[in-house]
């Protein structure tokens, strides 16, 4: 079945993680074995010809550079400007995979439609680029409201103005703290561009600033459920309610530790929890009943976000994997209808009534 995956850091994969897309997952692998900078060295899931195995035709894209201020203990860019620098960076390769033949961007409902016929339509998808919509993680690195129209203009369709820790423009997961000034001005001027809030990692206050207000399409790229994995990185009952209210998608994110309960990261192990792709249904099925339908989930994997196969499902090699979830949703008592809508549908259908032709 087709699928549509609304979280993947491919960018940084390429800059930070050094890695070529465009080779299949054991070049990759094996070229980077002898590494021992990060901790998914060797044990990445993602490639281009891995998406193509795994009809994953399109995606959401992102750009990712937090900006840290002195004696923060994350990692990041020690200045907005470097954070921009960065973004910017990542753009270039995207476009220079869209030169490639590898990937198309898409910016209007039309383009998307196109794509989706290119993709729908074809005998083999051995030579398809892969459709990315851009999305911005983490707002730091636009230093001014102008930086945001001119990321509108180079495709730029989503923001989420938090990610870890303290940011510009709002908390994101381990913080709390209200919107700041610029935060409400940018939601303003996202509102005039009709772009879309990715409401994950907003903190929990920021959150209930930012979604009840926000006259723009809302979405959450790639969370999970608060009732099963406590944390202030999942979304609570009262939260997913809103989002289903909002008309959201949220996707489904295949990190370990925010799966089950109890993960430790850097210590626990996919082995020793019997981890499987599995445990993803019991976080999707209880967004679905609290919907009472399957019109408010989907898949946004945010596989090797950061971590590879050491932090991921037990039954996860590839992210071609990802086609277990029909049958998965079929043993469940999902329709063929609602498996259908939950693997890509209900993403086209929200672009389709937040975007222009």
């Amino acid at each position: 079945m087709f699928l549509f995956d609304a979280h993947l850091d491919l960018a940084m994969n390429a800059l930070e993680w050094n890695r070529d897309l465009t080779q299949p997952l054991p070049h990759i692998r094996e070229r980077e074995m002898h590494l021992t900078d990060k901790p998914d060295r060797g044990r990445g899931v993602v490639s281009f010809p891995e998406m193509r195995r795994g009809n994953i035709g399109l995606c959401v894209a992102t750009q990712i550079a937090r900006y840290v201020e002195p004696g923060s203990a994350l990692p990041g860019w020690h200045s907005p400007a470097q954070a921009l620098a960065q973004t910017q960076g990542q753009l270039a390769w995207y476009q220079a995979m869209e030169q490639a033949g590898e990937m198309k961007q898409i910016r209007t409902y039309r383009e998307l439609r196109d794509h989706l016929s290119l993709w729908q339509n074809a005998t083999t998808k051995d030579q398809l680029p892969i459709g990315y919509i851009l999305s911005l993680e983490g707002a730091d690195s636009l230093l001014t409201l102008d930086h945001l129209h001119q990321s509108h203009t180079q495709g730029l369709r989503a923001v989420g103005p938090a990610h870890y820790g303290p940011g510009r423009y709002a908390y994101g997961t381990d913080a709390d703290a209200p919107l700041s000034r610029q935060g409400k001005d940018l939601l303003r001027e996202m509102e005039k561009l009709g772009m879309i809030l990715d409401a994950t990692h907003l903190c929990d206050t920021a959150f209930w600033e930012a979604v009840p207000n926000y006259q723009g399409p809302v979405w959450a790229s790639h969370n999970l459920v608060r009732a099963i994995t406590p944390h202030n990185r999942q979304y609570s009952d009262e939260q997913i309610k809103l989002l289903i209210e909002r008309g959201a998608v949220i996707g489904m994110a295949f990190d370990a530790w925010m799966m089950i309960p109890g993960w430790e990261r850097g210590k626990t192990t996919p082995e020793a929890t019997n981890l499987r792709i599995e445990h993803v249904v019991a976080h999707l099925d209880h967004i679905c009943q609290l919907a009472g339908n399957a019109r408010h989930v989907g898949i946004g994997s945010d596989l090797d976000g950061a971590f590879g196969r050491e932090q991921a499902p037990l039954d996860l090699h590839s992210i071609a994997d990802l086609q277990t979830l029909p049958d998965l949703l079929s043993a469940k008592g999902y329709s063929e209808t609602d498996i259908e809508h939950i693997m890509w549908r209900n993403w086209v259908n929200f672009l389709e009534t937040s975007w222009e032709e």
